[in-house]
This record gives structure tokens, sequence and C-alpha cells, in this order.
């Protein structure tokens, strides 16, 4: 009996030692979660829970944002970080102002600017290395917060049409769009991971010799319609170029075409709409 009583009197001691620790802010981070690099946490914070560490390849956040004054929200797509810091047990609550403001002087000591500051929900977007980072920090009761961060960038075309999905596109209709081929910002110049769609393009017209085809550059909205035009030619003529020169595709068989931004399929008031309306078209030349 008595030995029974000294286990259980040691066990207690033990529970109270353990519980004690955790009410004086001991906890630590849940297994494999940790901060995002270079940005941490307020002081006081865990990430204790399942799904408190959640890290996405691609995926998008709506942000909100003030633009000309008005409140609006921003869908930001790229590699998505989101965190759920919960306070340490036994400590007093946080300040909500204080776990915003910490992030905007952060952000704006590296040069972040904020885009949104409104009941203690911010949105701040700043440059690391060479990402560009969307921060949204959302603190509630004063007991935890959530901290959103978007990498962003144009998703990885993982599903690029090949050259019988492109000559099937033209049978139906006479022409088919081409998202892969890729160039600088105002630049003609295709950049290297076009080379797969620019293989697919050679292999159709190698697959029906009789096939003519204008190639269309197409731009978006941004600039005047004028440049966007010359940049459009500029860059179909491009696309003739690679085909000639290293798929040996006779030069008569391509026309380029300029059309710039006047042939939208989305609108150009969303960065998605933007990214559809930037195109390479091949179009039949039908001869009767």
């Amino acid at each position: 009996m008595k030995l029974i009583s000294r286990t259980l009197i040691v066990a207690l001691a033990t529970l109270t030692l353990t519980s004690a620790a955790i009410a004086f802010g001991q906890e630590t981070d849940r297994a494999g979660c940790k901060d995002y690099p270079g940005i941490s946490r307020v002081p006081g914070f865990i990430l204790r829970e399942v799904g408190d560490c959640e890290e996405t390849a691609f995926d998008a956040h709506n942000f909100l944002v003030t633009e000309n004054g008005k409140d609006t929200k921003k869908s930001v797509e790229g590699h998505m970080y989101h965190f759920r810091y919960r306070l340490k047990q036994g400590l007093p609550n946080s300040s909500e102002l204080q776990c915003v403001r910490n992030y905007q002087n952060a952000a704006r000591a590296v040069g972040g600017k904020i885009l949104y500051d409104k009941n203690n929900i911010t949105t701040i977007v700043l440059n690391k290395g060479n990402k560009e980072l969307w921060l949204e920090v959302n603190p509630y009761h004063g007991t935890q917060y959530d901290l959103y961060i978007i990498e962003k960038e144009a998703m990885k075309q993982e599903v690029a049409i090949d050259a019988a999905a492109m000559a099937s596109s033209i049978a139906d209709t006479g022409s088919v769009a081409i998202y892969g081929i890729n160039f600088d910002t105002a630049k003609s110049d295709i950049k290297p991971d076009s080379e797969p769609a620019i293989d697919e393009i050679a292999k159709l017209l190698t697959n029906n010799p009789t096939l003519k085809v204008y190639i269309v550059g197409h731009t978006d909205m941004v600039g005047d319609a004028a440049s966007n035009v010359r940049l459009s030619q500029a860059r179909a003529q491009s696309v003739i170029t690679a085909l000639v020169s290293k798929h040996g595709i006779a030069a008569a068989r391509l026309i380029a075409f300029g059309n710039g931004p006047y042939a939208p399929v989305a609108s150009n008031k969303t960065d998605d709409g933007r990214a559809k309306n930037r195109r390479v078209e091949l179009v039949e030349i039908a001869t009767k």
C-alpha cells in the first residue's frame, strides 16, 4: 500500500511539474513545423496543433487591398504557406495591434509595402531575393493569429498541348491557341522553357506538309496599343525564326501577324485574364 501511494505521489509530482512547465510558456512547436525562412513569429507563440503549418506548391489566396481609396480583394497565385500561431499556455493575451505592427515594421525595414491596414488585419507585399512575397496577418482574441504567405508566381504549365491536339483544334475551328511560348516583359526573345511548345508546332507542320499557318501574336492591354501591336508582331516573327532555323520548316508556309491587344479571350482587369490574353495562335491559311 505504501509503495502504491509513493508511486502515485511521484506520478502526481511529475504531472504537476509538467503542467507547471506548460503553464509558464515552455511549450514547443509541433514536430515538423517551423517559420517561413527569414520571417519570424511574434514571441510567445507556437505552432502547436495539426494543421498549424501547411504548405501547397501552387494555390491562390484572396488578399484584402486598398486601391484608390476602395477596399477590395486580390487573388494572388503561387507557392502558399499557412501558419496558425497559438499563444503558449499560461502567457497573458497578446495585443492584436502589436502583432500587426510587428510585421508591418519589419516589412517596411526591408522596403515592403502595406497594401491593407484595417480592423487589425494587414496585407503586406515585399521582395525577398528574387521572390515577390504577399503576406496576410490576421490575429484574433489575443491568443492566436493566421499568417498567409504566397510566393507569387505563374503556374508552371505541366499539361502541354501536343501536335495531335493542335491538329484537331485546327481541323475543328481553323485555329489553336498556344500558351507554352514565353517571353520576358516587353521583349520578343523566346525564353528557353518555350522549347517543348515550339517542338510540338514543328511536329504539327512536319506531319501535315501542306498546312500553312499565320503565326499570330497576342498581348494584354498593359501599355499603349500601338506598342503592343509591334511587340506581338516581333514575337510572332521570333516563333517563325525558331521554326525555320531550328526545325527546317519552310518559311513560305508561315506568315507572322501581330494582333496586339485586339482579340482578348478574357478580361484584362485581372492578372489571370491578362495571362490568358498573352498567347501565340496558329491560324490555318485556308486554300480552295
